[in-house]
Parts: C-alpha cells; sequence; structure tokens
C-alpha cells in the first residue's frame, strides 16, 4: 500500500524492477485524481546549482532538505552504469526513492545512496539522474524489465601505457578484451584489441562511457562504431541485441606458428613454461588447456608491478595480438620490438578465466 501526505491509504502493486539502476515503478489505484511532478533534464544541470530532496528520513514522511549540486557524472561503484548527481542536501535513511529538484520544480534525480562512517547525513549524497532514470522507466511501464542494448564485449581502461604500445596519441576509448561468441561485436568483426573510440556517434573518452551508452541504446538499433586498430582508425556497423542476465565469456583466436621451439624461457621478469600435465596440475588449470604459462613472477620487474601472478596464461601479444605456441616464441616478439625501439609491449592475459591486456616496458 501507499500512504499519502493526507494519510490515505491506497493500493499498489510493482509493475517493474530493475536491480542495476535500484529503479522500480508502482502502479497506484486511486478513484479521485492524484496530482503528479515533471521530470526535467539532468543534463543541463551544473555544479552549484541548487537542489531540493525530499524523502522520508527515519521514516519523518514529506521531509525536505536543501543543498547544491557537488558533482556530476560521479562513479561510486554500485554497478556497472553509475553515472550519479552528487548534492550536499541532507539525505538519510528513507530518503532512497525520493526527488531531487531544481529551482524550476522538475524532478532531476531520484535520491538513492549515501557516503556516511556514521550512517547519517555528512553532507555526500547520491541522486540517479533523471535522464538515466527516464528511459529505465518507460521500460518497466511498458514490458516489466528493463531491455538493455547488447554489444557483447568485455572492456578495459586504456591507460598511457597501453595507448603507446596500440599506438593512439593519448589514453581514450575502451580496449575490447574479450569478445562474445556469436554476439553483435562478433558478427560486425569487433575483435580482441580494437579500442572503440566512438559509438553511435557519441566519444568514448573514458572506458566507463561505454557500457552507459550501448545500455541506453535501443535493442536491434544499427550503430555506427570506430574503432583504433593496428594503426589506424576503421569504421564498423553493429546491430545491438538485448543484454542477457547471464553470458559466458568466450575468446577468438588468432593462430600463428613460431620458429623457436624453446620449452621454457626467462625475459621481462617472467618465466614461461608451455602447459603440459604437470603444470596443469599446479596451477589448477581446467583439462586440455594449452597455452603459454608464466610460472613465477620477479620480484619488482614490470610484470610485477602490473600485478601479473603465477598461473596466468599468455594468449596473444602485440598490438597485432599475435599467438604464440612456444616460449620462445615470447622472446622473439619481445627482442623484435626491443630492436623496433618499441618503449612497451601488448600482452593478452588470462587468469582464471578472465582476460585483460597489459602494457610491459621493455627497458631491461
Amino acid at each position: 500500500s501507499v500512504i499519502l501526505q493526507d494519510d490515505t491509504r491506497l493500493k499498489a502493486r510493482v509493475i517493474g524492477r530493475d536491480a542495476k539502476t535500484d529503479l522500480a515503478v508502482l502502479k497506484v489505484n486511486s478513484k479521485k485524481k492524484l496530482s503528479f511532478v515533471k521530470f526535467g533534464n539532468s543534463d543541463k544541470s551544473r555544479v552549484g546549482d541548487w537542489v531540493v530532496a525530499i524523502g522520508n528520513p527515519f521514516g519523518l514522511g514529506g521531509t525536505v532538505t536543501a543543498g547544491i549540486i557537488s558533482a556530476r557524472a560521479r562513479n561510486i561503484k554500485m554497478g556497472p552504469y553509475d553515472d550519479f548527481i552528487q548534492s550536499d542536501a541532507s539525505i538519510n535513511k528513507g530518503n532512497s526513492g525520493g526527488p531531487m529538484f531544481n529551482t524550476a520544480g522538475e524532478v532531476i534525480g531520484i535520491n538513492t545512496a549515501i557516503y556516511s562512517p556514521s550512517g547519517g547525513s555528512v553532507g555526500i549524497g547520491f541522486a540517479i539522474p533523471s535522464n538515466l532514470a527516464e528511459p529505465i522507466i518507460a521500460q518497466l511501464k511498458k514490458f516489466g524489465r528493463a531491455r538493455r542494448g547488447w554489444l557483447g564485449v568485455r572492456i578495459q581502461t586504456v591507460t598511457s601505457e597501453l595507448a603507446e604500445s596500440l599506438g593512439l596519441e593519448k589514453a581514450r576509448g575502451a580496449l575490447v578484451a574479450d569478445v562474445t561468441k556469436g554476439g553483435p561485436a562478433e558478427i560486425s568483426k569487433i575483435k580482441i584489441g580494437d579500442v572503440i573510440l566512438k559509438f553511435d556517434g557519441k566519444p568514448i573518452t573514458e572506458m566507463r562511457s561505454l557500457p552507459r551508452f550501448v545500455a541506453e541504446s535501443t535493442v536491434g538499433k544499427r550503430v555506427k562504431i570506430e574503432v583504433w586498430r593496428k594503426g589506424r582508425s576503421v569504421n564498423l556497423y553493429a546491430r545491438l541485441g538485448e543484454f542477457p542476465e547471464s553470458q559466458p565469456l568466450r575468446r577468438t583466436r588468432i593462430d600463428e606458428k613460431q620458429k623457436n621451439e624453446e620449452t621454457s624461457v626467462n625475459v621481462l621478469g617472467l618465466s614461461l613454461a608451455a602447459i603440459n600435465d604437470e603444470l596443469r596440475n599446479r596451477f589448477k588449470l581446467n583439462k586440455g588447456t594449452k597455452g603459454i604459462i608464466i610460472t613465477d613472477v620477479k620480484i619488482n620487474s614490470p610484470a610485477s608491478e602490473k600485478g601479473i601472478t603465477p598461473g596466468s596464461i599468455i594468449r596473444s601479444i602485440g598490438v597485432a595480438q599475435k599467438r604464440v605456441s612456444s616460449p620462445g616464441g615470447v622472446r622473439v616478439l619481445v627482442e623484435s620490438a626491443r630492436k623496433a625501439k618499441r618503449k612497451s609491449l601488448l600482452f593478452l592475459i588470462e587468469r582464471g578465466g578472465s582476460s585483460r591486456f597489459v602494457a610491459l616496458r621493455l627497458s631491461k
């Protein structure tokens, strides 16, 4: 049930909820006409603008507090689509779900979380922007669930070292670390090692922007995607799917024979060996796992600084993402990069079924 300010109790039911954004839609049945408020454009809000928050802190219904917008686009690691408005208006337990108004009387946010060492307000509260909430609410009303666009890639941040290894003039975009088998990205020829620079005309200035842009897109929409590949810009087109609840990630493979067949080497602070039964047992690898495994990492080496640990597997190397078949093949590629006077070399490292790109310094 829902209780109005005049203590009227109305029946309500949930018609849809979305855990990823912590939003739900209730349908309220009433014989009398109810007043309502309108959403505003949260993208027009600026840091320093005055806002008013309304809620029921500690059960005190209809409490109004005021403050300013302290920051926008905050990522507080609550989920993959974090883009919160931060405010210093007093928000406490019970404010969640309440509106945040601008001075025009428009709802530009939905109060959802606070930072607090005590559990009470310390002037750091967060609201879901109206421009993020509105399309989700519309989908919950229509479908009873959120229907998000899906590209089918796993991405990581492009650091300055990775940018140098990939030939980018500066760190930007989202680096594709994995491609889902049969997903829209694979069908559109997006490859591991590509850096997505633009999605549907929107520049990807930082990695975390891409999941939100994709999720906000219409399922089935054909979008233009600009990627950085082997030192040049490439335009591709993908038709977005619908984000699945659970989707196993699998990797594409690039095979290349290596002439150097050394069975173990030490390079860049890494001790490398071809995977055999003994190593599978030692590092508890799945049966049938093949490739080059890291058996040891030298302390204070470039590899240890990047968090690489024994038991990790090298899947591919370099901008072209060459797949190596022997430890000696790794040495060949490292020496070749040094001769070309490269500062670092790109590695695709797998650990526990999860892959990530790492740029290792080549200084001896």
